[in-house]
């Protein structure tokens, strides 16, 4: 079942799986948590939080349009594999349809890069790189 949740709800999976468990759960806060618009959803598999990611109102350099930026996506162990990340990113990507939404766009961690384009979405960059976290290429989706 996917539902909207707190940041508090998404902070321990953020941590396990972004930051391997190395932070307190309160430092995988993101600054864009608390923009005006910004949506968490969670998948419950057995009422557990399986799988989590945060949107947030944010265009990508010159492209038009209202835009949502994704980040935080992240499933525990136990559940990758299973569809549950394709489920919640086409669940936010109808819902944002309906928010009159042109497009969201993400920094996809290289080894993610398959799963997004699972989901539809297109590399837009060249690879770079995020210190302490590693490779990654911004990835773009059209929804209206």
């Amino acid at each position: 079942m996917i539902k909207f949740i707190t940041v508090e709800d998404l902070l321990p999976i953020r941590n396990e799986v972004l930051r391997e468990g190395k932070l307190a759960p309160d430092e995988c806060r993101f600054p864009s948590d608390k923009i005006e618009g910004a949506f968490h959803l969670g998948y419950y598999q057995n009422d557990e939080l399986a799988c989590v990611a945060s949107f947030h109102p944010q265009n990508y350099n010159d492209y038009a349009g209202k835009a949502y930026q994704l980040r935080g996506m992240a499933t525990i162990e136990k559940y990758r594999g299973k569809g549950l990340g394709n489920q919640l990113v086409n669940f936010a990507l109808v819902y944002l349809r309906g928010q009159k939404a042109n497009y969201v766009w993400c920094n996809a961690r290289k080894k993610a890069v398959q799963f997004y384009h699972g989901a539809g979405f297109e590399i837009i960059s060249n690879e770079f790189e995020i210190p302490g976290i590693g490779p990654h290429f911004v990835m773009y989706v059209k929804i209206s």
